[in-house]
């Protein structure tokens, strides 16, 4: 059974609604290519999941705008001297 406009599985429930949406997404393509309800629940939300978490860890990696403009300026000073 697909899941659309806030009709998800009860295991989606408490979720934020970005991972709800995508675990959704996921777990519809998963039932059109076959797959049985209950492992495309769990691999939808595992999925979304690891969507968001990764996402989150590359922010996490970036370095702040503002470190890498006061090492542009420190250079730019550097040259002047």
């Amino acid at each position: 059974m697909p899941w659309y406009n806030g009709d998800y599985p009860p295991s989606y429930k408490n979720k934020p609604v970005k991972v709800r949406n995508k675990a959704v997404e996921i777990a519809n393509a998963l039932l059109a290519e076959g797959m049985p309800e209950g492992v495309a629940i769990a691999t939808g939300l595992k999925r979304a999941r690891e969507t968001f978490s990764n996402k989150n860890a590359n922010k996490s990696r970036k370095k702040p705008l503002s470190t890498k403009r006061s090492r542009a300026k420190s250079d730019d000073e550097d040259s002047h001297v």
